[in-house]
């Protein structure tokens, strides 16, 4: 018997099997399943992808939202708030999909009888949610990643935001920044948790432990440091400061070269400037590359750099799986003190912190580290030690199985 089944509502989803979109809520689904839960995932339908169809052992329905297709451009492609900004046309689409998305939530609930909802983002998912379970007596766990806090400002958001946070049973956030951000919109929250999403701690298989030693030979010089970052390549990703950082780097280090995995809406910006700055022969845009080979990119580099910076809306980065991810192959990082980042980089103890839109601290940082052995061994063994410690899917995956176990258990007694 499951424990209990769950609807897992979520507007960041694979699209298709092997799909870039980041695959966290994926993991989180089947981490829960693992443990006996049933989790079906609602999510926007997107070109190419089907409307309903099994990923990972977890199925998956998909909502249209416009007609033809190809206009359902709100959400993927970066996420929902880059798409909102860099094309202002889709906030005309915005109504449509928050109007699917509360019937969608609204037709699943009945049919696949459900223990709990659970809504990811605070809008429109956990303000969706909160109008769709209208009337149902349905534990509702919020779980609110970084942007939907940080991002959408004005007072109009705050008012849905709040709403959507007090109607919640239980939210969750990814980190302490997350959570002073949502104490402080002034909502009165039932029950506050601090869950961070896990990522995989297991050592690199024999596949990734080959492709991670064919990188460092394709892409490392033979002097070194390969420098590394995955993610997406948006101004708020910091790509621009890395890229002037190794370039600083020419004399300290000049064997470095630049791997620079992800796609974005800057990408072609990027690539231009790290032409202009002359390191183009040195810097590679792998693009986006398949999930399970992030591990071996990350192992391949000599330092990870996380140079995020506080975006013009106000975002920043929640919590930063990337760097986690860097942390649980031992791959030292360097990373910008920003938002949830500093949960997990202890300055000088798990990585090294240097402030936003500062390409200088970057390169005395990886200078650091290249040039002192025994610092980079300390901190990468540390940050392997945290990582599993403390962000493991395993220990994400368990903390909510509790929670949802005592909201059930709270729902049944109150009904007796």
């Amino acid at each position: 018997m499951p424990q209990g089944r769950v609807l897992c509502v979520t507007s960041n989803f694979p699209r298709w099997s092997g799909d870039s979109t980041t695959p966290f809520v994926l993991h989180l689904a089947q981490d829960l399943q693992s443990l006996g839960w049933e989790v079906h995932v609602l999510a926007p339908h997107a070109p190419d992808a089907a409307v309903s169809e099994i990923i990972g052992g977890v199925r998956v329905e998909r909502f249209r939202y416009l007609w033809p297709v190809r206009e359902q451009t709100v959400c993927y492609q970066g996420g929902a708030l880059i798409n909102l900004r860099k094309h202002p046309t889709n906030w005309l689409k915005l109504p449509a999909l928050i109007a699917a998305e509360i019937l969608a939530i609204a037709r699943q609930l009945p049919l696949g009888h459900y223990d709990l909802l659970h809504s990811h983002w605070i809008l429109p998912q956990g303000l969706a949610g909160s109008l769709a379970r209208r009337g149902k007596h349905l534990p509702h766990v919020l779980t609110v990643h970084g942007g939907d806090i940080f991002g959408l400002g004005g007072p109009l958001m705050a008012r849905f935001k709040r709403a959507a946070l007090q109607d919640a049973d239980a939210v969750t956030v990814n980190s302490s920044a997350t959570e002073t951000a949502v104490k402080a919109i002034g909502a009165s929250v039932r029950r506050l948790a601090r869950i961070s999403m896990g990522v995989s701690v297991e050592p690199l298989d024999a596949r990734q432990a080959a492709l991670a030693e064919r990188l460092r030979q394709e892409h490392r010089g033979a002097a070194g440091p390969l420098l590394v970052f995955i993610g997406r390549i948006v101004e708020e990703k910091g790509v621009e400061d890395l890229l002037r950082a190794t370039r600083l780097l020419a004399q300290s280090a000049p064997g470095r070269r630049a791997l620079i995995v992800g796609e974005g809406q800057d990408r072609a910006d990027m690539e231009q400037l790290a032409r202009r700055l002359g390191i183009a022969d040195i810097t590679h845009f792998a693009g986006w590359v398949d999930a399970a080979d992030i591990p071996a990119y990350l192992h391949a580099g000599d330092v990870f750099v996380g140079p995020s910076r506080t975006a013009a809306n106000g975002w920043i980065e929640a919590q930063g799986l990337t760097l986690i991810e860097a942390m649980a192959v031992r791959t030292p990082v360097v990373a910008t003190r920003v938002g949830g980042i500093v949960d997990a980089v202890r300055d000088g103890e798990t990585g090294l912190l240097v402030d936003e839109r500062a390409p200088a601290q970057i390169a005395s940082a990886v200078t650091r580290l290249w040039q002192n052995e025994r610092l980079r061994n300390r901190v990468a063994e540390n940050a392997y030690a945290t990582a599993i410690e403390r962000f493991s899917r395993r220990a994400s995956a368990e903390a909510f199985s509790a929670l949802f176990a005592d909201l059930i258990g709270q729902r049944v007694d109150q009904g007796r």
